[in-house]
């Protein structure tokens, strides 16, 4: 991974959003670099005959923290109080995603009385006691909030979180007491302006525990300028996982394991692929690792009608090894609608793990919309399989010019030349 490595310098990192959402930098390249610009000019870089696509998948207050011992913790008290010592006091628990039981996503987000979830605990060598336990004020009644290990497994523990209030579910429990999780980097607690910015406008499916974050850019400014020129703008769901922050550690990109994430798709959205002539652009990784999945389930369930469609997934290398025999995006989205119609789906529910990578023959994505990564990442991988080598001489400018680099930072928009 030597090779996808470069020095990214501290002052070049965004710990903080722009001033305003859509005054972000964008480099446009198109083979080489062919214009600077800001987000709000983005409609005057894109023909009419393209469509965006992005992820609307909302980022939850994943972070909870509970103290050592049962006892209550002063909900009204903001977290940037805390001080470093009371803070050894606390346990942190981080939601990654929910077991098979509560899985899609949204049947834990609408859990009631008890929920179970894959999560890292910060301090959990402190947890000694069976429980955690919070004490919350919800509409005038006070409720418990308990947390409780069920198991500890390779990278997390299952985690049962249980409370007394029978109509309220867990995606208003985390509301009302957890904490957006900023990437790893930030070392500081969410405030309420990250409530906001880390937070697409257009979120509404609620799943993620990182933002989609090139679809930060996008406000009532650029959706405006793009619905003057006519460009339509279409709607996906990748709940992002913890996975997203995850370097590649191995020296070889083949020996590091994708994450599985969900992805969540309408049938309107599949009927539009297969009979649109707009050219895609994916607004962001996510969506294009969603739109490029679509292609490799159609090819995979076409070429194995027994599967469960229960348990669609796209595993890693699964795009490099279905032999697709040219079948083009209308005909792999025409035969996934009619299973879809035939199966009785409103929406595609499955899983993947496709690995972008240098060599990646695109089916579906014509360009993609996207911050500047971190060295050494899957997201960077992506970047290579569009631009080659370039995307050292792109990221090197930005770097002279001072782009912002990271989740609240600038952008590029790339267009792809070898499907």
């Amino acid at each position: 991974m030597d090779v996808f490595d470069y020095e990214l310098p501290d002052e070049r990192i965004a710990y903080t959003p722009a001033g305003k959402r859509s005054d972000s930098k964008l480099l446009v390249w198109d083979e080489t670099i062919i214009a600077e610009a800001q987000y709000k000019d983005i409609a005057n870089h894109i023909p009419k005959d393209h469509s965006l696509f992005f992820n609307n998948s909302k980022v939850i207050a994943a972070r909870i923290l509970f103290e050592k011992s049962i006892g209550t913790i002063d909900t009204e008290k903001p977290l940037e109080t805390i001080t470093s010592t009371s803070r050894q006091n606390k346990i942190e628990i981080f939601c990654l995603e929910p077991t098979a039981a509560y899985t899609p996503v949204q049947l834990a987000m609408q859990a009631t009385n008890k929920v179970q979830w894959k999560c890292l605990v910060g301090g959990a060598k402190k947890w000694k006691s069976p429980y955690l336990e919070k004490k919350l004020l919800y509409e005038n009644n006070t409720l418990h909030l308990v947390a409780k290990k069920i198991a500890q497994e390779e990278g997390h523990f299952i985690i049962e979180f249980s409370w007394d209030h029978p109509s309220i579910v867990f995606s208003e429990i985390i509301a009302l007491v957890g904490q957006i999780p900023l990437p790893p980097y930030i070392q500081r607690v969410a405030n309420e302006t990250d409530k906001d910015r880390y937070q697409t406008t257009y979120a509404i499916a609620e799943g993620s525990v990182a933002a989609p974050t090139a679809g930060l850019h996008f406000d009532e400014i650029v959706f405006n300028a793009l619905a003057a020129k006519g460009i339509d703008k279409k709607f996906i769901t990748l709940h992002v996982g913890a996975g997203t922050f995850m370097p590649v550690k191995v020296e070889d990109y083949h020996d590091h394991l994708m994450h599985a994430e969900f992805i969540d798709v309408p049938i309107e959205t599949i009927d539009y692929l297969a009979n649109s002539s707009n050219k895609v652009i994916a607004v962001g990784t996510t969506s294009l690792r969603t739109l490029e999945s679509l292609y490799w389930l159609a090819i995979k369930i076409k070429q194995g009608p027994e599967i469960d469609m229960n348990e669609l997934n796209l595993l890693q290398w699964d795009a490099y090894t279905l032999d697709a025999a040219d079948t083009s995006v209308h005909e792999a989205m025409g035969f996934l609608k009619g299973w879809m119609i035939e199966k009785k789906l409103s929406t595609i529910i499955a899983t993947t793990q496709l690995m972008v990578k240098p060599g990646y023959r695109f089916k579906i994505c014509n360009g993609l919309i996207t911050n500047f990564h971190q060295p050494k990442s899957t997201l960077l991988l992506i970047i290579a399989a569009i631009a080659g080598d370039e995307w050292k001489n792109v990221y090197q400018h930005a770097l002279a010019n001072e782009y912002r680099f990271l989740s609240y930072g600038d952008g590029c928009l790339f267009w792809m030349h070898h499907r």
